[in-house]
């Protein structure tokens, strides 16, 4: 199943608009190609015929006119089981498992509010074959992470049990759907175990930021008036989680754990064929001889419901949400209703477009887009956002609705139809050319997700032909889009604001202003004139190679060209279709001084928008427009960064964009504007929360106050300037050596040519100055450093972190800590979480700057009741010193040694590995001969180095601690 991209959400907006879309998760029409099933004697044909006894038909498409994707194979059991499984090697090994049941928090009465997601936690503590806390485990010793590898996740209308199993056999697969069979039929559920883990579900909801929810719990609780939905989260509240009991959650359980409600999914790199006998040898003999409940029903949206209401959350921008609702009712998954989607897709990207346009203009509103999503099966949702400049919420509103009359008053312009058709277009097709790495694991999950609303999957290809045959039909015109303009905005409207400050009238003025004529208001449209890549600068003559050695060890190509630049050259078939592009320059944090505050912090919000040369971002963005061309920006610890995921017609011309990029840069003021007003917005959400204060204070506090990572200070936000931004950011840009690492399907006489043309042509660069101090470590402190968060009074967080060290020369030593963090963060887990119910998610990480010899650290986070903080303190230090005093047993350590080695299997199998690691490697070979040890480290690792590894980092005299906690809670050490 394809989810169509929803346009324009900002990456500089990305951290204030966090939460504030809808939390029911919907998923968007799906376009597949025309056809029939594939029939044998005018019956449907059986997908898996070796599976006697089975209906094997593809149950999937039953009342469809579209051709089923082949590679699915279907099953129905007896017992009303359902399966879809397929063949998939993308990584090498891996299985992917989902199993999903039919019922999630919409399921629930009112006293069972929370039970579907209380049953997720508690299938994963203990079930038939698994004692208390062993599934876990069982699936570390076949290699698979905690957390990434074995999950679930409660929707209002699902829980899905995930398992992705590396390296996966017959034996381990088959172990492990006989384990989560019994997790489905018979989880342990008694008053003992409900008891034992109702802490951890609490800490779960206790750890959600709560201004966003509340913010989410307005949004539901307006759009959805009337409906189930509109109070129906999925972490359910205080007082049902309190009063559940073995009993009350098992009825739960017994009333939708059912086969007739159960789909397994597998996606893996074995035959389909064995996955069904699995599945068949596992779930057959689940039997049920009660009654069926049927799906309660989610109900329509109610049209007498107020048509607008308020909220004032400080600790989040001033924002209006618009929501016109329609009843969701089921279709069959036919070709025309997919193309029809189709274009109401196209109609709010173009008006997202159009929005965009206007927020980079300098209006009165930061951002503002449109979605159109099916929510939970209980509405068809048109919805806006939008984040106004400052908090006149009212001009932001007038302006917005402005450009959607505009939309629906008169027709866009051939021009913009195929500009928007173009785009999609070339996302549709690169789905079709990176098929063949397409995950296994995003196949199950798509199909999950595809069932969630009750529609079907195909290939890429086929999901291709139906644009194209809309195209060819001529469903995308002026007139249609126009059409769609108005139909998409039909139905129930609804609103709310949040207006920082209570304003009791807010209401009353946002209804006011729904129904404000705004006719003609919108102004004159852009005319984006034609941009071609003619019009970028001229870089030069090509330049020469000096010289070019082969990397036997990887199969990569150095070239040297005679201007300075440096390329690394990755050919390979490994993701057909896929270039990566990245361009490091400069000296990164090592060039930005580290005594004073710097316009660092607004390079990703404002370089790559200032535009090239003559052209401003939208030109580029017609330059770019209906190709895989992007431009992203980024710091490392010794280099700047550009980087691209392009293919192999555009990457030529990727480079070209990249060059110019650095040669020569415009300085539109507009971005820079935008970036302040952008990072102003963010500032009140800091205070909200443990996370908030952490994000803004702990980089900067874990490098004895560096500004290099901190948070500017409002102030500095404040001052900033186009002039002065220019002047920090132009020499950067200037400076440095360059290297440009190409890898992926590329031929390398032709990738050797494109750099000649774009980085070989540009003249020598002078070297970069270090003016960045080396990064220190925070003394030693006896009394934690205390911050304190405006949030719930229940919250709080604890960190304590241990310095390391930095560089290359000692990457065996980084890669010991990488092993101790993960015993450590394995123990802190189960003691924190699963034994105690302090934490829901307490993790330790190890962090080794490669570009620096200092700045290494091992840290601890947990977030815990305000109560628990010394309690944190206790067990990160029991642990610390247990780690210090007694090696660690074989089984502990294989079981952590095996995830992290089957990561490191799967993820060399993809280009963006090697790009990570051998980065700066054209100027500092050592980095060659460390990424060749990885495995070999990592296996080499024993308990007795690690012992050794912990007493010497892991020393109390050097340990550093924090804690958020209330504002109104006195310290605590």
């Amino acid at each position: 199943m394809l989810s169509f991209p929803r346009l324009y959400r900002a990456p500089i907006l990305l951290p204030l608009v966090l939460g504030l879309a809808i939390p029911a998760r919907g998923q968007m029409a799906t376009p597949q190609a025309t056809s029939t099933p594939a029939t044998e004697g005018g019956k449907e044909a059986p997908t898996l015929p070796e599976l006697t006894g089975i209906d094997t038909t593809a149950w999937l498409y039953k009342g469809s006119d579209l051709t089923r994707d082949p590679e699915w194979k279907f099953g129905t059991l007896p017992n009303g089981m359902r399966f879809a499984v397929r063949k998939n090697g993308v990584p090498p090994g891996q299985v992917s498992v989902r199993v999903r049941i039919d019922a999630g928090s919409l399921n629930e009465t009112d006293s069972e509010r929370g039970f579907a997601h209380f049953i997720e936690h508690l299938t994963f503590r203990g079930s038939e074959y698994v004692p208390d806390g062993e599934a876990k485990r069982v699936w570390q010793r076949f290699g698979a992470t905690f957390g990434s590898d074995t999950n679930a996740q409660t929707t209002p209308t699902s829980t899905t049990f995930k398992l992705d199993l590396p390296s996966a056999t017959e034996t381990g697969l088959d172990e492990s759907l006989k384990i989560m069979s019994g997790m489905m039929e018979k989880p342990t559920i008694t008053d003992a175990s409900v008891t034992a883990e109702r802490p951890v579900v609490l800490a779960e909801q206790r750890e959600q930021p709560g201004p966003q929810v509340r913010f989410g719990d307005a949004i539901r609780a307006t759009f959805f008036a009337g409906q189930p939905l509109a109070d129906r989260s999925p972490i359910g509240n205080i007082k049902t989680l309190e009063a559940a009991t073995g009993a009350t959650v098992k009825a739960f359980h017994d009333r939708w754990y059912r086969p007739e409600n159960t789909v397994v999914i597998i996606s893996g790199d074995m035959d389909p064929a064995l996955f069904g006998r699995l599945i068949v040898k596992n779930f057959a003999d689940w039997k049920r001889t009660d009654p069926f409940t049927p799906a309660p029903s989610f109900g329509k949206p109610d049209p007498k419901a107020p048509a607008a209401a308020s909220i004032a959350e400080p600790a989040i921008p001033a924002v209006v949400t618009l929501g016109v609702v329609r009843p969701w009712e089921y279709k069959d998954d036919t070709a025309i209703m997919n193309q029809k989607r189709l274009v109401d897709v196209l109609a709010t990207r173009l008006i997202s477009r159009r929005l965009e346009t206007r927020a980079r203009a300098g209006g009165s509103f930061l951002q503002a887009g449109v979605s159109i999503d099916d929510v939970s099966r209980s509405a068809n949702l048109t919805s806006v956002n939008i984040v106004p400049i400052g908090t006149d919420w009212e001009a932001a509103l007038k302006d917005v609705r402005a450009v959607i009359a505009d939309a629906q008053t008169n027709a866009p312009s051939q021009a913009e139809v195929d500009r928007e058709y173009a785009d999609f277009d070339t996302i549709m097709r690169t789905s079709v050319e990176t098929a063949k790495v397409e995950a296994g694991s995003k196949q199950a999950d798509d199909m999950a997700s595809a069932l969630d609303i009750r529609e079907t999957v195909a290939g890429p290809e086929t999901s291709y032909k139906i644009l194209q045959d809309a195209k060819a039909k001529g469903m995308f015109t002026p007139a249609t889009l126009l059409a769609s303009s108005k139909a998409i905005f039909e139905g129930i409207t609804r609103a709310l604001v949040n207006t920082q400050t209570p304003d009791a009238g807010a209401a009353t003025k946002l209804a006011t202003a729904l129904k404000a004529d705004v006719s003609g208001l919108a102004g004159k449209r852009r005319a984006q004139a034609a941009v071609d890549f003619s019009k970028l600068p001229s870089l030069g003559r090509p330049g020469v190679v000096a010289s070019r050695e082969k990397i036997a060890a990887f199969d990569m190509e150095q070239v040297n060209f005679a201007n300075g630049t440096r390329v690394l050259l990755f050919p390979n078939s490994g993701e057909t279709g896929r270039v990566y592009v990245r361009v490091r320059f400069g000296g990164g944090y090592t060039a930005i001084p580290s005594n004073r505050p710097t316009p660092a912090w607004a390079g990703d919000l404002a370089l790559v928008a200032g535009g090239i040369g003559k052209l401003d971002q939208g030109d580029l963005d017609q330059l770019t427009a209906g190709r895989r061309i992007g431009l992203d920006f980024g710091i490392d610890d010794d280099a700047f960064t550009l980087n691209a995921i392009t293919s192999p017609a555009d990457y030529a011309d990727q480079l070209r964009l990249m060059a110019a990029k650095l040669t020569f840069p415009a300085w539109d003021p507009a971005p820079v504007a935008r970036a302040r007003v952008a990072a102003l917005a963010g500032f009140a959400g800091y205070d909200s929360s443990p996370d908030g204060v952490l994000s803004r204070d702990l980089e900067a506090l874990l490098r004895a106050g560096d500004p290099r990572w901190g948070t500017p200070s409002k102030a500095t936000v404040e001052a900033l300037n186009a002039k002065d931004f220019r002047a920090f950011w132009e020499p950067i840009l200037k400076t440095g050596p360059i290297e440009v690492s190409i890898f992926g399907d590329v031929k390398t006489e032709d990738a050797i040519a494109a750099v000649a043309k774009s980085f070989g042509a540009m003249t020598p660069r002078t070297a970069v100055s270090t003016v960045g101090a080396p990064v220190s470590f925070p003394a030693h402190n006896t009394t934690p450093v205390m911050r304190a968060h405006t949030g719930p009074e229940n919250q709080a967080a604890a960190v304590i972190a241990w310095p390391t060290g930095g560089g290359i020369d000692n990457i065996v030593e980084a890669r010991r800590l990488d092993v101790l963090a993960q015993v450590f963060s394995d123990r802190l887990f189960e003691r924190l979480r699963q034994a105690a119910g302090a934490s829901y998610s307490p993790n330790v990480s190890s962090q080794w700057p490669v570009g620096m010899t200092t700045g290494g650290r091992m840290v601890a986070i947990g977030q815990v009741a305000p109560d628990k903080v010394s309690f944190f303190f206790q067990i990160a230090r029991q642990i610390a010193a247990e780690l210090v005093s007694t090696p660690i047993a074989e089984d502990e350590l294989d079981r952590i040694k095996k995830p992290m080695g089957q990561y490191i299997l799967r993820a060399s199998t993809g280009n963006q590995f090697w790009l990570q690691q051998l980065g700066g490697a054209t100027f500092d070979p050592r980095r060659i001969a460390a990424t060749q040890r990885i495995a070999s480290d990592l296996v080499a690792t024993t308990p007795v180095e690690l012992q050794a590894t912990a007493a010497k980092y892991l020393r109390p005299e050097k340990d550093w601690t924090m804690a958020v906690v209330p504002a109104a809670t006195p310290a605590k050490k």
